[in-house]
């Protein structure tokens, strides 16, 4: 078997590099060039995009003159013609649809309906989820539920590999790495036609890249990218039927991370983002190497280390099966902190949404705060106990201090809005922070109203510290809040207003009101 797979792989690559080459000079002679014009292209020149076909000529080729000399020379290997068929038919009809896409286009929907029927000629043929064993552990499923799998896990992997075919080399660099990771399955759990149909392709592959690495001369297209990532994901359901029931299902998810991870993400920024789903975008994880500063080169070699740390972790779980779960935990810490190194904003968001939930009860504390702060402030006449109220209920919330400001001018002392103080261009400031509050991050202007006709001035809200997160509605500050204090500082400047004419009076009139104010109170 080990000469076969030699033969077969010295061949395949042999035919990939001449069958690159044919394609990539017909295509400049014919003017098959895909010109950069979309904002996600990064390439600066027209390039061929049909380096597909060298690969599937290539693959095809070898894989059915192998069959066939097998069979004729009776060797002592199994590999029969009818799998073989039944997964070339399926992968044709995907390879004839992406070349279809490079010359002339293809709608979305058109090429999904399409993948969806060779998934189910696929699964017809034999190569379909029949198990799902880390749910219904040792139990075949129904056609009802095994073909919409089949036809999900092809649709899955199929369109990875065509996502993230973005930058020279990546798409085809990583499907090797891929396949490379699906035939050293089978050293463990021995599939002779997987075995074969592995090696062949990472020929093919390998034969290409000489030609797609950076700079590139020639691109995979969408009838490379399809058909590769239709044939991993038959290779996939292959390599893992063999394989301990507790990681069946885990080693191709694993081992095909990078595409996997590349997809979800694209659809999950686009969802939230509320973006049609199959829009092309600047945000894939190549492109977002790119903003970082990387290089074209710089980022497919990156890339080409997490995809070969996936194949690594999907082998380990072949060995050590037991693990899964804390092999699968550690590989999901770290792709949580990778995603987050590339800074999605659409990702921040969420996680946002999901920080204020998990302090929802915080929040609703802080709320009921404020309304009762409202409801203090109703009986506040003074600066003094109004500055007290404002302190207790906002230092616990996360401001720092406040700042007044009144749109009239006044003849009160200093003294008579203490604790507040005055600052150089007349504005009243009260802190309760250590740091100081001169050029504060952001501050909450509330305007304060004596009356609907009648504007009284400004309370400034001030926060120095923002990167503390902060669990109020602003809001409810804007609400029955501001009309409490509002009359507060109103009623506090009318006392200050009848405290001045009583200071001016003579000493008689000035007990007698004062007599008269403690008899009503």
């Amino acid at each position: 078997m080990s000469i076969l797979l030699t033969l077969c792989f010295c061949c395949a690559l042999l035919l990939s590099v001449l069958f690159t080459r044919f394609v990539r000079d017909l295509a400049h002679a014919h003017g098959w060039l895909e010109r950069p014009v979309l904002d996600r292209h990064v390439h600066t020149i027209p390039l061929p995009r049909i380096g597909g076909v060298a690969i599937f000529v290539s693959f095809a080729i070898v894989l059915c003159g192998s069959v066939a000399l097998v069979n004729r020379l009776n060797w002592p290997v199994s590999l029969p013609l009818g799998p073989i068929v039944k997964l070339l038919g399926p992968a044709l009809i995907v390879f004839l649809l992406g070349l279809y896409d490079d010359l002339r286009g293809a709608s979305p929907s058109v090429k999904f309906l399409v993948q969806a029927l060779a998934a189910t000629l696929l699964y017809l043929g034999g190569y379909g989820v029949h198990h799902f064993d880390l749910v219904l552990s040792g139990q075949v499923l129904r056609s009802f539920i095994g073909l919409p799998l089949t036809i999900l896990w092809v649709l899955l992997i199929t369109n990875a590999f065509n996502l993230i075919d973005g930058l020279d080399g990546l798409a085809a660099g990583s499907a090797l790495f891929s396949t490379v990771v699906m035939f050293a399955l089978t050293l463990f759990a021995p599939n002779a036609m997987v075995s074969l149909i592995a090696i062949v392709l990472a020929a093919a592959i390998l034969g290409f890249l000489r030609f797609n690495f950076h700079p590139a001369s020639i691109f995979l297209g969408d009838s490379g990218s399809l058909f590769i990532g239709f044939i991993i994901s038959a290779l996939a359901i292959a390599s893992s039927q063999k394989a301990p029931t507790i990681v069946a299902i885990s080693i191709p998810l694993v081992s095909l991370g990078f595409p996997i991870l590349d997809v979800l993400l694209a659809v999950g920024r686009r969802f939230v983002r509320g973006a049609p789903l199959f829009l092309g975008d600047r945000d894939h994880i190549h492109h977002k190497l790119l903003k970082r500063g990387l290089s074209q080169r710089e980022a497919v070699l990156l890339l080409y280390a997490v995809t070969a740390g996936f194949g690594f972790v999907s082998l380990v779980l072949l060995h050590r099966g037991t693990e899964v779960a804390l092999i699968l935990a550690l590989t999901g810490t770290a792709v949580l902190v990778g995603v987050q190194q590339l800074r999605y904003g659409e990702f921040g968001e969420v996680l946002s949404i999901l920080q204020r939930a998990t302090r929802r009860r915080q929040m609703i504390a802080n709320h009921v705060a404020v309304r009762r702060a409202a409801e203090s402030l109703d009986t506040c006449d003074e600066f003094r106990s109004i500055c007290r109220v404002l302190q207790e209920t906002l230092q616990p919330v996360g401001f720092d201090g406040l700042r007044l400001q009144m749109l009239h001018p006044n003849g009160f002392s200093p003294e008579s809005f203490l604790p507040m103080s005055y600052e150089p261009d007349g504005k009243l400031l009260l802190s309760w922070a250590e740091a100081g509050l001169d050029e504060p991050p952001w501050e909450l202007r509330l305007e304060l109203m004596a009356n609907p006709k009648e504007r009284w001035g400004y309370l400034s809200l001030i926060r120095v510290s923002d990167g503390r997160p902060m669990a109020l509605d602003l809001n409810v500050l804007a609400g029955d809040f501001r009309v409490a204090l509002s009359n507060a500082v109103t009623r506090a400047c009318d006392r200050m207003e009848s405290l001045a004419e009583i200071e001016h009076e003579s000493p008689e009139v000035r007990s007698r009101k004062l007599a008269a104010g403690s008899t009503t109170d």
